[in-house]
């Protein structure tokens, strides 16, 4: 993959990326793509739809659901970080987690964003107004089950936009050290290029978080 910044557990490389360009979205570890979503004049409402499900950000998460925040940081070039996890081969994301109890959700998002990417230097822009919640696939919620120790129906999550205002060297995947590592390689991805390299029960948060969030991809 030699256009994406990786760590593959090699000591020399756990501090910084690689050095090579990442910024174009026609890059060779991906198929081509629109550049764009379609244009919005505003930011939207999400639509209400059977999956994902929606709850006013003024009530609480849906009944059954772990408390998470969603991370969507752009770069100047309007490209999305996205990067690979671990533990599924071939699975990218953006970065989340769970909230602490009492934590306020944006808290939650910058102190994630951290400890999973290395990064503060970032502005914060945006937040979709309503929860999103996605559901564990069964094989998924057995594993977090004896993870955790609850048994969750899924996660229900506030999302965040993010500007990352600092240089690439901050990014480091092995965050700042309090968590295991999630990721092994990184991108500045576009909104297309995020929802095709998701896996399967997290596209249809993933599409209504990115619609939100289209405007600022203009």
């Amino acid at each position: 993959m030699a256009t994406c910044r990786s760590i593959f557990y090699y000591p020399s490389l756990l501090l910084r990326p690689l050095h090579h360009p990442v910024h174009s979205a026609s890059t060779s570890c991906f198929p081509n793509y629109p550049s764009k979503l379609s244009k919005s004049t505003k930011l939207p409402l999400l639509r209400r739809s059977p999956r994902p499900r929606c709850s006013s950000s003024m009530e609480s998460p849906p009944e059954g659901y772990r408390k998470n925040v969603g991370i969507c940081l752009i770069n100047p070039s309007k490209k999305i970080f996205g990067a690979s996890r671990l533990d599924i081969p071939d699975a990218w994301q953006m970065p989340q987690g769970g909230i602490d109890e009492s934590e306020d959700p944006k808290v939650a998002a910058i102190r994630e964003l951290k400890e999973e990417t290395g990064v503060s230097s970032a502005e914060v822009l945006a937040e979709t107004p309503s929860w999103l919640a996605y559901d564990f696939p069964p094989e998924v919620r057995e594993k977090l089950k004896h993870q955790w120790g609850s048994d969750w129906k899924g996660q229900a999550q506030k999302w965040f936009l993010l500007k990352f205002t600092g240089n690439e060297e901050e990014i480091n995947l092995l965050g700042d050290g309090k968590e295991k590592p999630e990721f092994g390689e990184w991108s500045w991805m576009s909104p297309e290029q995020i929802i095709d390299r998701a896996v399967d029960f997290k596209k249809p948060v993933y599409k209504e978080v990115l619609a939100a969030f289209a405007p600022y991809f203009q």
